[in-house]
């Protein structure tokens, strides 16, 4: 269950608002959310839980386009979706970027599963203070340009002082 974050309460004057979970939302160029659908599959271990296509496609087009498609990944959703030039899109590519962090105890197995569904690695398996969690990291960046970084869990501060 997903723990509950109230925002917008300032002496009790302000309505509050619960947000009970984040789902990011991957745009990839049309036609290839299917692709991209499949690669998270066979690179992470994805499940797909829900899919909705858009109800019309263009005579070029085999196959309707992807507006949504739900991916799990280990306790987390997020979705993956086509973007063509005649969606109403709500983002802009060149606004900004994200890296995506999935943490496993086994980070080298973890890149090359990743590299074998096509992903490419980028730099070395970085450990210890110098890598962004605290323990082990790699990263690879998907078919579709996502950065992905592979860590492995950060020992709680309890655990290391037993």
């Amino acid at each position: 269950m997903a723990q509950e974050v109230e925002n917008g309460v300032e002496n009790g004057a302000t309505k509050v608002v619960n947000f009970s979970a984040l789902k990011p939302q991957l745009f990839v160029t049309a036609p290839k959310a299917s692709d991209a659908v499949q690669f998270y599959k066979t690179a992470f271990g994805a499940e797909e839980v829900g899919r909705t296509m858009h109800p019309k496609r263009k005579a070029e087009q085999d196959q309707p386009l992807v507006l949504s498609a739900d991916l799990k990944l280990g306790s987390s959703i997020f979705a993956v979706s086509d973007l063509s030039d005649d969606f109403a899109s709500p983002v802009k590519f060149d606004a900004g970027s994200c890296v995506f962090c999935l943490e496993t105890e086994n980070v080298e197995a973890a890149i090359d599963k990743a590299v074998a569904a096509g992903a490419v690695a980028e730099g070395d398996v970085t450990e210890g203070e110098g890598a962004c969690c605290g323990g082990r990291v790699g990263k690879v960046k998907d078919p579709y340009g996502f950065i992905w970084m592979i860590c492995s869990p950060t020992k709680k501060s309890c655990d290391a002082e037993s």
